[in-house]
């Protein structure tokens, strides 16, 4: 077991929401007679779903200035975004309260300059890779509207904002037993916690930022890791899930496990297998998918006896969009055709509750229409255990809030592995560099982020404190 730890200031600066960085810069003039620019941001050191307040004083009424947010991932690309503000008559502004009148965004946005960070080398996404260490923003304020570049201008003011993805006291467990391989995160206290699997798409390894951020919320999270990671395969060739199920019963027989059964937070492709396990699996009583299908893709499918063919796809209905990226929303085989039922999911025989979050501008899979499948097919059963919400405006990668979105992405650009596996990696035409359309508009996305993250978590806090007579 390995205990998170950090840097005592840092933990203290977490740890009280008064904790500011403040840098200021003077305007030019006489000094003690010019006004001084301020700004400010509280809690200048927080989790990466908290909100951040930002204020700017001592500018000159009515001044308009730029307000700029800067981040370099862990391999040093970087992120920027921009919008412009005018202050009001007392040359103050709270973005809690003025609206951006241009920029990446318009209008009241409190965490714009966060959601709608872009990459400097298009079609990058931006991954929290590890989870003990902030991303760094850096924010600036221009007292003009500035296009130029930003290190070409001098700053009036600077704020440096630490967002964390794991709180104090958590404990990291590296998991590595039997087949299994992941990392199970624990919050502070004796527990019992109630415990969630959590599983991402075709990027492969481990990905820890959603199970250490769900952690510092009262569950305990397993990121399980199920192709391109240590010994596990480098190409995830076909879905075997009595590997999930060996995860599952794992998680189950920790001590700090509330029984008795676990949820699953499940997206893309992960989603697939996730409402594979709802379906199959008796220790899954709720299950989040986001943006999946309802049925078998790209790969076979084996449980004990039962082996799944998946449906077809087809290539040539993939469409370029005018950004270079390509869209599958049509690649995909219906479900619905007489020749591929054998490969839609016995939802009905799920004994849990089903939650399907849609991004209505997926651009990726037709996510809308495979959830009202499932749910179609639950009620011709006689069941009512599953539910939608649909975000209209939302993409496909929908994440905890604030993250920016990512529109279009080059897998090859996360993952090298990831990219070789996936299913259009076999066309003798397609570039690994290629990049695949996810979809969404900005603002749309970001509430639709921050509204999921709370349903998400309000989920589970209902089905798995409940006994499974309940259910």
């Amino acid at each position: 077991m390995i205990q998170i730890s950090r840097p005592q200031a840092s933990v203290q600066c977490l740890q009280s929401s008064a904790s500011i960085l403040l840098l200021t810069a003077s305007c030019s003039g006489i000094q003690g007679q010019s006004p001084m620019f301020q700004l400010t941001a509280t809690p200048a050191s927080a989790l990466s779903d908290e909100p951040v307040h930002i204020q700017a004083t001592g500018l000159p009424p009515l001044q308009l200035v730029t307000l700029t947010a800067s981040l370099k991932d862990e391999k040093g690309n970087l992120y920027q975004s921009k919008a412009f503000y005018r202050a009001d008559e007392a040359g103050e502004l709270d973005l809690k309260q003025a609206p951006s009148v241009g920029g990446d965004y318009v209008g009241v946005h409190p965490m714009g300059l966060f959601w709608s960070l872009k990459p400097e080398r298009p079609f990058g996404r931006l991954l929290k890779r590890d989870v003990n260490s902030p991303f760094l923003v850096t924010l600036d304020l221009y007292d003009s509207v500035c296009f130029q570049d930003p290190a070409t201008a001098q700053p009036r003011a600077s704020q440096v904002v630490q967002r964390w993805f794991c709180r104090p006291g958590t404990q990291r467990v590296p998991i590595r037993e039997g087949r299994v391989r992941g990392a199970l995160f624990l919050p502070p206290g004796e527990g019992p916690f109630p415990g969630i699997m959590d599983l991402f798409g075709g990027v492969g390894g481990l990905i820890e930022f959603r199970a250490s951020l769900l952690a510092a919320h009262g569950f305990a999270v397993l990121a399980l890791a199920y192709f391109a990671y240590e010994d596990l395969p480098k190409l995830l060739q076909e879905v075997d899930l009595e590997y999930f199920e060996e995860a599952a019963n794992l998680l189950l027989a920790h001590p700090k496990i509330r029984g008795p059964g676990i949820g699953v937070l499940s997206v893309s492709k992960g989603a697939e297998i996730g409402l594979a396990m709802a379906c199959f699996l008796k220790q899954v009583v709720a299950t989040v998918c986001i943006n999946g299908t309802n049925a078998l893709y790209d790969f076979p499918f084996r449980y004990r006896g039962l082996v799944m063919s998946p449906i077809p796809s087809f290539l040539e209905r993939m469409q370029v969009h005018v950004s270079g990226a390509v869209s599958l929303l049509h690649y995909r085989g219906d479900p619905r055709e007489k020749l591929n039922q054998r490969s839609v999911f016995p939802i009905e025989k799920a004994q849990g509750q089903i939650l399907f979050i849609i991004g209505e501008d997926d651009q990726s899979i037709n996510s809308k229409e495979y959830a009202k499948q499932a749910l179609e097919q639950l009620k011709s059963h006689g069941r009512s255990n599953g539910r939608m919400l649909v975000y209209p405006g939302a993409g496909h990668l929908l994440e905890p809030p604030y993250a920016p979105l990512c529109y279009a992405s080059r897998i090859y650009s996360v993952s090298a592995s990831a990219a070789r596996n996936h299913p259009i990696a076999s066309s003798p035409n397609y570039s690994l560099s290629q990049p695949l359309l996810w979809g969404g508009d900005p603002a749309a996305h970001a509430a639709a982020q921050e509204h999921a993250w709370g349903e998400i978590q309000k989920f589970f806090r209902q089905h798995l404190t409940q006994t499974r007579s309940q259910l």
